[in-house]
């Protein structure tokens, strides 16, 4: 899997290359600005793009905003910006393109080799990523009387956060120490009361996580 990566400080993005090889993924270009990540897309057409938020010239958004631009112009290129913290506007604006190949993690969870791989892995597949701080917080703002969600048991709800963070039955049964065969139960409740269409699993898991994460 090729990646392209966007992070200005120059120790941490070879340190994200480092990282990234060692996983066994092909980084096809570390750049330190938003000018030079799209025009790495553009020429290597990579399966994700690793992008810091907060890119020169003023360290603001310029990431996001390329991440957006990566989603209009290269739908093909899965999208995982990393930030230091939470702000719920940025999710919003990354999910505008759909819930299709779209992450977001906290630096921290760089630290966890594995994992970050593996999210790096998610979106470039087409899946999901998001750190579980995101979905507290999105989750906390959720308190309308119209909120499709509402009508989703505890357990439900807690299956698909599980879920918006990428990640499978398998892994969801483990984490709540449950069987399988009862998230498989969850999840067909979730899809019925989110009266998502019958279809693939994968075409459903998508919209209930976007329905989730735009709720």
């Amino acid at each position: 899997m090729r990646v392209a990566l966007a992070e200005d400080n120059t120790l941490l993005r070879e340190g994200l290359v480092r990282l990234l090889t060692e996983a066994g993924l092909t980084v096809v270009c570390g750049v330190e600005d938003a000018t030079a990540l799209l025009a790495g897309v553009a020429r290597y057409r990579p399966e994700v793009a690793v992008v810091d938020i907060r890119l020169p010239p003023t360290r603001t958004d310029e990431g996001l905003r390329a991440a957006r631009e990566i989603r209009r112009r290269h739908p093909a290129t899965g999208v995982l910006v990393l930030s230091q913290y939470v702000r719920v506007s940025y999710t919003v604006e990354l999910l505008d393109g759909g819930a299709r190949g779209v992450g977001y993690l906290l630096k921290d969870r760089v630290s966890d080799l594995a994992e970050f791989a593996a999210a790096v892995r998610r979106v470039g597949a087409g899946g999901t990523a998001f750190d579980p701080v995101v979905i507290d917080q999105l989750v906390g703002r959720r308190d309308r009387d119209d909120d499709p969600l509402r009508g989703l048991s505890e357990r439900e709800r807690a299956v698909l956060a599980l879920m918006a963070e990428g990640r499978t039955n398998q892994a969801i049964a483990e984490r709540l120490d449950i069987a399988e065969r009862t998230v498989e139960k969850h999840c067909t409740n979730i899809f019925a009361k989110l009266a998502l269409p019958a279809s693939p699993d994968d075409h459903r898991r998508v919209l209930a996580v976007l329905r989730y994460l735009n709720g």
